[in-house]
């Protein structure tokens, strides 16, 4: 039979002479996308998204919102990537859940709410009511697909070249498109000589789904993810240790910070160990240990049941073929982009935690913006320094801008104003007494450069400074605005008045 797409191109000539052509451009085609089943199948799209995580459908409802015909490419079952599935969401749900039942055994009795009997954790409903946190907000996302008409495919999603992209799942398809943005995001990183079994020597994907509380959680790594999942467990009855290789905890962060939180942490029983580095982690049947080196040279051990390997998060490009588009990736596995997000395709951008910069849901959000925007011919812009950065523990953490060591280390001179919440009356109302603000004004100008928090609601208080540096706000005007009484944003008037004249007017 002859092949419609060849009497399609040269017209019903002499059949035999068409059968010679047929074999002939059916050899040069072999390995084509665009032979004939493919051809007819072949979808069009002004915009391909591929990852689904906050960042990719984000661009993809901005890119829909703006006009564009946008595909979103996921390879796993649900959409919302990491955040959703297996972080930023579950995660907190757990943090909530063990703050539920830290309160109810520590601190009803004070309040005067008696409850009879034995307070017990059912751990199984506990990661149950996580499990249905996520389906409920991950169908949300359906949802907003569903409502802004993006066509989504499930697949792996790798390129053929700049323009097509393969999606190898259910039923495999390629696609065109005009421009893509990569949105693949970060997998769990890890150290060379550890082995991630995943049932003992854990990542942060594991721990949100373990079947028992560990009785002995060693944490290797003192940032984000390990100290939010390690309050869950300390807070459900684990002993946790926290081995860390830098002096402090939470090392990029403030060193006000970093001291305020292993205070207060150390005081919920989470241990610290840090200027050590890990050398070893080996399991025998239910043991872990833990090997590590102290700043004095000397061995040290640790024995737990369960280790949780949290060092931070590796850019995730595997599988996705960029060398065949023109798209480079540099020596620490980041996407190569300039300054619009663009890849050394120029069609293709990239946005998150596979490129330069804090590994945030809301920074990657804001790129997705930004590419969508920068498509449809708008000049947007993003302020890297006002990203704010949290940490979700109770108290929450919580930053914005230039840390006291930056402004050091850059020359620059600064006032610093802090007011501690233990002062207002509405952390004593609540029992939340813990934590500080701390504003850095610029020396000559009064200009707000960063500020750190660390108490109660902090993740949210936090938008208030960066509103406040957004419109490069000196400490005296935020000073001078009003802030109602009593909340935990009083804290931020007071370190205002503090950085401005140091007159705070409560302490």
């Amino acid at each position: 039979m002859v092949n419609k797409y060849i009497i399609k191109r040269f017209g019903n000539i002499n059949v035999k002479r068409v059968r010679l052509k047929t074999n002939f451009i059916s050899m040069q085609m072999k390995h084509s996308y665009f032979c004939d089943s493919n051809y007819k199948k072949m979808s069009q799209f002004d915009v391909a998204v591929i990852g689904s995580g906050p960042g990719g459908y984000v661009a993809a409802i901005r890119c829909a919102q703006l006009g564009m015909k946008t595909a979103l490419i996921e390879k796993y079952s649900t959409l919302g990537g990491t955040c959703l599935n297996v972080g930023c969401i579950p995660s907190k749900s757990l943090l909530d859940s063990s703050h539920h039942y830290e309160d109810a055994i520590k601190h009803f009795d004070t309040h005067g709410i008696e409850i009879p009997g034995e307070i017990k954790v059912n751990f199984e409903k506990m990661i149950a009511r996580k499990r249905g946190v996520v389906e409920q907000t991950t169908k949300g996302i359906d949802f907003l697909m569903d409502k802004n008409n993006i066509t989504v495919f499930k697949g792996l999603g790798s390129f053929v070249d700049a323009t097509h992209i393969k999606i190898e799942g259910e039923s495999d398809t390629t696609i065109e498109a005009k421009h893509s943005i990569i949105a693949t995001g970060s997998k769990p990183g890890s150290l060379p000589f550890i082995t991630l079994d995943k049932e003992r020597v854990i990542t942060s994907t594991e721990a949100l789904e373990l079947k028992e509380i560990p009785k002995h959680l060693i944490v290797i790594g003192g940032g984000v993810i390990g100290l939010e999942l390690g309050q869950v467990y300390r807070r459900l009855g684990a002993e946790v240790s926290v081995v860390e290789y830098a002096d402090r905890i939470t090392p990029i962060m403030d060193s006000a910070v970093s001291r305020e939180l292993t205070k207060v942490l150390k005081k919920q029983g989470v241990k610290f160990y840090v200027s050590h580095g890990v050398n070893k982690v080996a399991r025998k049947g239910d043991e872990v240990t833990v090997t590590a080196t102290n700043k004095k040279g000397e061995e040290v051990s640790f024995a737990g049941d369960y280790c949780l390997v949290s060092v931070g998060r590796r850019p995730y490009t595997d599988g996705l073929n960029a060398q065949a588009a023109g798209v480079q990736i540099t020596e620490r596995g980041q996407i190569e982009v300039n300054d619009h997000l663009q890849t050394t395709a120029s069609n293709i951008y990239a946005i998150g935690d596979v490129v330069r910069g804090a590994m945030l849901a809301h920074k990657a959000e804001e790129e997705g913006v930004m590419v969508a925007e920068i498509l449809a011919g708008q000049k947007p812009h993003i302020d890297y320094n006002l990203i704010p950065n949290v940490i979700y523990t109770w108290p929450e953490v919580a930053s914005v801008g230039k840390t006291e060591e930056e402004l050091k280390s850059a020359g620059v001179k600064y006032k610093s104003g802090q007011f501690p919440m233990r002062a207002l009356g509405r952390a004593r109302a609540s029992m939340d007494t813990d934590g500080f603000v701390k504003i850095l004004a610029d020396a000559a100008t009064d200009e707000v450069l960063g500020v750190h928090m660390v108490g109660a609601r902090v993740a949210d208080l936090i938008a208030e400074a960066v509103t406040a540096m957004e419109f490069r706000a000196s400490a005296e005007d935020i000073s001078r605005m009003s802030h109602s009484h009593p909340t935990y944003a009083e804290a931020v008037k007071e370190a205002a008045l503090a950085a401005t004249d140091n007159r705070p007017l409560h302490i």
